[in-house]
């Protein structure tokens, strides 16, 4: 948010330039892309951004208080000409293999395919069999990769924003 006039020298800080193309409105505030460096940042506000204003970073003390603080941080010091830093959590190699298998999946099955035509695609010909396909067990992990795909086309993949908390 803009900030008020008693926080403009010591806690706050101006936005890099906005170009239009990077600002839209929607029905909750307005939301920004800034490109800095190699990064990109979201920023939401309330308001329509004004350039050359300072800006203060607002964070609710809610249960994602630790992602929003690290993206602040990782703002400012990009803003600061700083390196950002690692991003927040990481996703493991065999976790976006297994994400990029269950949308692979899902646009099969949703183009009309059945698990053995989905199966197909993600595995080869060649390691369906023929018979006891009922029983293979890449039909039980293609049924997986499937439901998985549409978990996340069901509003799942916002989980993968989220750390992995331990009080849950």
């Amino acid at each position: 948010m803009a900030a008020p006039t008693a926080h403009r020298e010591s806690a706050s800080q101006a936005l890099p330039e906005l170009i239009a193309a990077q600002v839209r409105r929607a029905a909750d505030g307005w939301h920004a892309v800034l490109s800095i460096g190699a990064v990109e940042h979201r920023i939401w506000s309330k308001e329509a951004p004004v350039i050359g204003a300072s800006y203060i970073a607002e964070l609710p003390l809610d249960r994602d208080f630790d992602a929003r603080a690290h993206a602040a941080r990782r703002l400012w010091r990009a803003m600061n000409g700083r390196a950002p830093g690692p991003a927040f959590h990481q996703l493991s190699k065999q976790r976006r293999e297994r994400l990029s298998a269950a949308i692979r999946a899902l646009d099969t099955h949703n183009a009309g395919g059945n698990y053995r035509i989905v199966a197909e695609a993600l595995f080869g010909k060649t390691r369906i069999p023929d018979r006891a396909w009922k029983t293979h067990d890449l039909r039980k992990r293609t049924i997986r990769l499937v439901q998985g795909g549409l978990a996340l086309m069901r509003g799942g993949y916002r989980k993968l924003l989220q750390s992995k908390r331990k009080d849950k």
